[in-house]
């Protein structure tokens, strides 16, 4: 009798890339368990719930491979090698790249992935809240980095930037959704740096 050959090893990591992205395309409710077993190689419900847990639990897991991986264009917010305008920019201009690329699912999955979540899955939609709560405080950083070094001067513009810039900052998932280039983005996010240009103060004699 021929020796049958062991079965091929499960993938732990390119299925959970497969999730992210699916997640991504399609938000962490509609998507099924049947869907993301198949897109993850047709694996076993045995195998899912050992690897994962639970869908809940991929999902947050998947969560954390993102920021890991596509979610690193929010790094520059933290350098403070960077100056405060330049962390801002970069990150804008190097999320708009990334948000309106098609060969993966466009738009920011923490902004897009729980965004009308039923009472049950409020947890996870807590979780995406969270990090784009830390967005909002990565901002709001820089703008106080640059009162403190004197960049800015100390008005209500000033006080609304960070608000501004993570409205602009999330809405760039709806407009890279819609089919925005990140040439568009790229310009539009020239013309929103103007409100901190007008804002600056100028340095040396």
């Amino acid at each position: 009798m021929a020796r049958t050959g062991r079965p091929r090893e499960f993938d732990r990591d390119k299925a959970l890339d497969a999730a992210m992205k699916l997640f991504w395309a399609q938000g962490y409710e509609p998507t099924s368990l049947t869907q993301l077993k198949s897109c993850m190689g047709n694996i076993s419900p045995a195998s899912f719930y050992a690897a994962f847990g639970s869908k809940e639990s991929l999902f947050r897991e998947v969560v954390q491979h993102y920021l890991a991986t596509y979610g690193q264009v929010m790094s520059p917010l933290w350098d403070e090698n960077l100056t405060p305008r330049d962390a801002i920019e970069r990150t804008l201009r190097g999320s708009a790249r990334m948000q309106a690329t098609r060969t993966h699912p466009c738009g920011c999955l923490v902004v897009s992935g729980a965004s009308n979540c039923s009472p049950e899955n409020e947890a996870v939609q807590a979780l995406l809240a969270a990090e784009r709560q830390r967005t909002r405080a990565g901002i709001r950083v820089c703008v106080e980095r640059a009162l403190a070094r004197s960049e800015l001067r100390d008005c209500a513009t000033t006080a609304a930037l960070p608000d501004i810039f993570a409205t602009f900052f999330h809405g760039m998932t709806c407009e890279a959704r819609d089919g925005m280039t990140s040439i568009h983005l790229d310009a539009a996010i020239t013309s929103l740096l103007t409100l901190w240009d007008a804002n600056a103060l100028l340095s040396g004699p």
